[in-house]
Protein backbone atom coordinates (compact mmCIF):
# COMPACT_ATOMS: atom_id res chain seq x y z
CA UNK A 1 0.00 0.00 0.00
CA UNK A 2 1.52 3.31 -1.15
CA UNK A 3 1.17 6.07 1.46
CA UNK A 4 1.43 8.89 -1.09
CA UNK A 5 -1.49 7.60 -3.18
CA UNK A 6 -4.77 9.46 -3.46
CA UNK A 7 -7.88 7.71 -4.75
CA UNK A 8 -10.19 9.93 -6.82
CA UNK A 9 -13.79 8.82 -7.32
CA UNK A 10 -16.35 10.57 -9.51
CA UNK A 11 -19.85 9.76 -8.25
CA UNK A 12 -23.35 10.52 -9.50
CA UNK A 13 -26.39 9.13 -7.67
CA UNK A 14 -24.32 6.41 -6.00
CA UNK A 15 -25.68 6.56 -2.43
CA UNK A 16 -26.21 2.78 -2.38
CA UNK A 17 -22.65 1.89 -3.41
CA UNK A 18 -20.28 4.69 -2.43
CA UNK A 19 -20.11 3.86 1.28
CA UNK A 20 -19.03 0.27 0.61
CA UNK A 21 -16.46 1.43 -1.96
CA UNK A 22 -14.93 3.95 0.46
CA UNK A 23 -14.96 1.42 3.32
CA UNK A 24 -13.12 -1.12 1.17
CA UNK A 25 -10.40 1.38 0.33
CA UNK A 26 -10.03 2.54 3.92
CA UNK A 27 -9.86 -1.02 5.25
CA UNK A 28 -7.04 -1.74 2.78
CA UNK A 29 -5.09 1.23 4.16
CA UNK A 30 -5.85 3.86 1.52
CA UNK A 31 -6.73 6.79 3.73
CA UNK A 32 -6.60 9.55 1.11
CA UNK A 33 -9.94 9.09 -0.67
CA UNK A 34 -11.69 11.99 -2.38
CA UNK A 35 -15.22 11.60 -3.74
CA UNK A 36 -16.55 14.22 -6.14
CA UNK A 37 -20.34 14.26 -6.01
CA UNK A 38 -21.36 15.39 -9.49
CA UNK A 39 -24.65 17.13 -8.71
CA UNK A 40 -26.35 13.99 -7.39
CA UNK A 41 -30.06 14.03 -6.55
CA UNK A 42 -29.60 11.52 -3.74
CA UNK A 43 -27.40 11.29 -0.62
CA UNK A 44 -24.12 10.45 -2.37
CA UNK A 45 -22.32 13.43 -0.78
CA UNK A 46 -23.53 12.65 2.74
CA UNK A 47 -22.71 8.95 2.43
CA UNK A 48 -19.19 9.70 1.16
CA UNK A 49 -18.58 12.01 4.12
CA UNK A 50 -20.12 9.60 6.59
CA UNK A 51 -17.76 6.83 5.50
CA UNK A 52 -14.67 9.00 5.84
CA UNK A 53 -13.95 10.29 2.35
CA UNK A 54 -13.08 13.88 1.61
CA UNK A 55 -16.21 14.87 -0.26
CA UNK A 56 -16.40 17.62 -2.87
CA UNK A 57 -19.54 18.66 -4.69
CA UNK A 58 -20.56 20.03 -8.08
CA UNK A 59 -23.77 22.02 -7.71
CA UNK A 60 -24.91 20.80 -11.13
CA UNK A 61 -24.17 17.58 -13.01
CA UNK A 62 -21.14 18.31 -15.18
CA UNK A 63 -20.03 14.82 -16.16
CA UNK A 64 -17.43 12.25 -15.17
CA UNK A 65 -14.54 13.99 -16.92
CA UNK A 66 -15.18 17.24 -15.07
CA UNK A 67 -15.53 15.38 -11.76
CA UNK A 68 -12.24 13.55 -12.22
CA UNK A 69 -10.49 16.81 -13.06
CA UNK A 70 -11.90 18.38 -9.88
CA UNK A 71 -10.70 15.41 -7.81
CA UNK A 72 -7.28 15.22 -9.46
CA UNK A 73 -6.69 18.96 -9.01
CA UNK A 74 -7.69 18.67 -5.34
CA UNK A 75 -5.36 15.70 -4.77
CA UNK A 76 -2.48 17.60 -6.37
CA UNK A 77 -3.17 20.58 -4.10
CA UNK A 78 -2.95 18.21 -1.13
CA UNK A 79 0.49 17.04 -2.26
CA UNK A 80 -0.43 13.68 -3.80
CA UNK A 81 2.54 11.76 -5.20
CA UNK A 82 0.34 9.24 -7.00
CA UNK A 83 -3.30 9.44 -8.07
CA UNK A 84 -5.69 6.61 -8.88
CA UNK A 85 -9.05 7.04 -10.60
CA UNK A 86 -11.53 4.51 -9.24
CA UNK A 87 -15.20 3.77 -10.00
CA UNK A 88 -17.99 4.60 -7.57
CA UNK A 89 -20.25 1.66 -8.40
CA UNK A 90 -18.09 -1.18 -7.06
CA UNK A 91 -16.77 -2.44 -10.41
CA UNK A 92 -13.11 -1.96 -9.47
CA UNK A 93 -11.36 -4.23 -6.97
CA UNK A 94 -9.26 -2.83 -4.14
CA UNK A 95 -7.00 -5.89 -4.37
CA UNK A 96 -5.90 -4.79 -7.86
CA UNK A 97 -4.53 -1.48 -6.55
CA UNK A 98 -0.99 -2.65 -5.59
CA UNK A 99 -0.39 -4.02 -9.10
CA UNK A 100 -1.81 -0.85 -10.65
CA UNK A 101 0.45 1.39 -8.60
CA UNK A 102 3.63 -0.70 -8.83
CA UNK A 103 4.92 0.33 -12.31
CA UNK A 104 4.27 3.99 -11.48
CA UNK A 105 5.80 3.86 -7.99
CA UNK A 106 8.81 1.97 -9.39
CA UNK A 107 9.32 4.69 -12.02
CA UNK A 108 8.75 2.30 -14.94
CA UNK A 109 5.66 4.14 -16.21
CA UNK A 110 4.07 7.57 -15.84
CA UNK A 111 0.59 6.08 -15.97
CA UNK A 112 -0.82 2.59 -15.53
CA UNK A 113 -4.05 1.69 -17.31
CA UNK A 114 -6.25 -1.16 -16.16
CA UNK A 115 -7.18 -3.79 -18.76
CA UNK A 116 -9.98 -6.29 -18.27
CA UNK A 117 -8.79 -8.27 -21.32
CA UNK A 118 -5.33 -9.28 -20.07
CA UNK A 119 -6.54 -11.97 -17.63
CA UNK A 120 -8.19 -14.33 -20.09
CA UNK A 121 -11.96 -14.45 -19.65
CA UNK A 122 -13.12 -10.96 -18.72
CA UNK A 123 -16.79 -11.79 -18.14
CA UNK A 124 -17.84 -8.72 -20.13
CA UNK A 125 -21.47 -8.69 -21.34
CA UNK A 126 -21.51 -9.45 -25.08
CA UNK A 127 -22.88 -6.12 -26.37
CA UNK A 128 -20.56 -4.14 -24.12
CA UNK A 129 -17.62 -6.22 -25.31
CA UNK A 130 -18.44 -5.33 -28.92
CA UNK A 131 -18.38 -1.60 -28.11
CA UNK A 132 -15.18 -1.93 -26.09
CA UNK A 133 -13.41 -3.79 -28.89
CA UNK A 134 -14.66 -1.17 -31.35
CA UNK A 135 -13.26 1.53 -29.06
CA UNK A 136 -9.85 -0.16 -29.11
CA UNK A 137 -9.86 -0.04 -32.91
CA UNK A 138 -10.85 3.64 -33.04
CA UNK A 139 -8.23 4.59 -30.43
CA UNK A 140 -5.60 2.99 -32.67
CA UNK A 141 -7.08 4.57 -35.81
CA UNK A 142 -7.40 8.09 -34.38
CA UNK A 143 -4.40 8.28 -32.06
CA UNK A 144 -2.06 5.50 -33.16
CA UNK A 145 -1.98 4.02 -29.66
CA UNK A 146 -2.27 0.25 -29.35
CA UNK A 147 -4.16 -0.91 -26.26
CA UNK A 148 -6.21 -3.89 -25.16
CA UNK A 149 -8.82 -1.91 -23.19
CA UNK A 150 -9.34 1.68 -24.26
CA UNK A 151 -12.19 2.72 -21.94
CA UNK A 152 -11.33 1.43 -18.50
CA UNK A 153 -11.66 4.05 -15.77
CA UNK A 154 -9.13 2.32 -13.50
CA UNK A 155 -5.87 4.30 -13.82
CA UNK A 156 -2.86 5.09 -11.66
CA UNK A 157 -0.60 8.01 -12.46
CA UNK A 158 2.40 9.83 -11.10
CA UNK A 159 2.20 13.42 -9.92
CA UNK A 160 4.07 14.43 -13.08
CA UNK A 161 1.50 12.69 -15.31
CA UNK A 162 -1.43 14.19 -13.40
CA UNK A 163 0.05 17.66 -13.77
CA UNK A 164 0.83 17.11 -17.45
CA UNK A 165 -2.47 15.65 -18.66
CA UNK A 166 -4.97 18.34 -19.61
CA UNK A 167 -8.59 17.19 -19.38
CA UNK A 168 -11.04 19.42 -21.22
CA UNK A 169 -13.88 16.98 -21.92
CA UNK A 170 -16.48 17.14 -19.17
CA UNK A 171 -18.27 13.89 -19.93
CA UNK A 172 -17.44 10.29 -20.83
CA UNK A 173 -15.26 11.15 -23.82
CA UNK A 174 -12.59 12.12 -21.28
CA UNK A 175 -11.44 8.46 -21.42
CA UNK A 176 -10.29 8.93 -25.01
CA UNK A 177 -8.81 12.31 -24.10
CA UNK A 178 -6.59 10.56 -21.54
CA UNK A 179 -5.17 8.39 -24.33
CA UNK A 180 -4.65 11.36 -26.65
CA UNK A 181 -2.83 13.23 -23.88
CA UNK A 182 -0.56 10.23 -23.23
CA UNK A 183 0.38 10.29 -26.92
CA UNK A 184 0.80 14.06 -27.23
CA UNK A 185 2.78 14.47 -24.01
CA UNK A 186 4.84 11.32 -24.70
CA UNK A 187 4.04 9.81 -21.33
CA UNK A 188 5.19 6.28 -20.60
CA UNK A 189 2.26 3.95 -20.05
CA UNK A 190 1.72 0.34 -19.10
CA UNK A 191 -1.42 -1.76 -19.15
CA UNK A 192 -2.08 -3.81 -16.02
CA UNK A 193 -4.51 -6.75 -15.84
CA UNK A 194 -7.50 -6.06 -13.59
CA UNK A 195 -10.83 -7.70 -12.92
CA UNK A 196 -14.02 -5.73 -13.48
CA UNK A 197 -16.95 -6.89 -11.34
CA UNK A 198 -20.18 -6.85 -13.32
CA UNK A 199 -23.19 -6.85 -10.99
CA UNK A 200 -26.81 -6.04 -11.73
CA UNK A 201 -26.25 -2.71 -9.95
CA UNK A 202 -23.10 -1.77 -11.89
CA UNK A 203 -24.66 -2.79 -15.22
CA UNK A 204 -27.62 -0.50 -14.56
CA UNK A 205 -25.26 2.35 -13.75
CA UNK A 206 -22.93 1.68 -16.69
CA UNK A 207 -22.85 3.34 -20.09
CA UNK A 208 -25.66 2.63 -22.55
CA UNK A 209 -25.10 1.76 -26.20
CA UNK A 210 -26.39 5.22 -27.13
CA UNK A 211 -23.76 6.84 -24.92
CA UNK A 212 -21.09 4.76 -26.65
CA UNK A 213 -22.14 6.26 -29.99
CA UNK A 214 -22.09 9.76 -28.49
CA UNK A 215 -18.58 9.18 -27.15
CA UNK A 216 -17.39 8.04 -30.59
CA UNK A 217 -18.99 11.09 -32.21
CA UNK A 218 -17.26 13.44 -29.75
CA UNK A 219 -13.96 11.61 -30.22
CA UNK A 220 -14.18 12.34 -33.94
CA UNK A 221 -15.05 15.99 -33.32
CA UNK A 222 -12.17 16.32 -30.86
CA UNK A 223 -9.74 14.81 -33.36
CA UNK A 224 -10.74 16.58 -36.57
CA UNK A 225 -12.33 19.89 -35.47
CA UNK A 226 -9.52 21.25 -33.32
Amino acid sequence: MEQGAWIVIAAYNEEHAIGKVVDGLKEAGYQNVVVVDDGSRDKTFQMAEQHGAQALRHIINRGQGASLKTGIDFALQQGAEFIVTFDADGQHRVEDLPAMLKPVVDGKADIALGSRFLKGKAGVPFVRKLFLKGGIFFIWLLYGVKMTDAHNGFRAMSRHAAQTIELRADRMEHASEFIDEIRKKQLRYKEVPVVIKYTEYSKKHGQSSWNAFRILYKMLLHKFMR
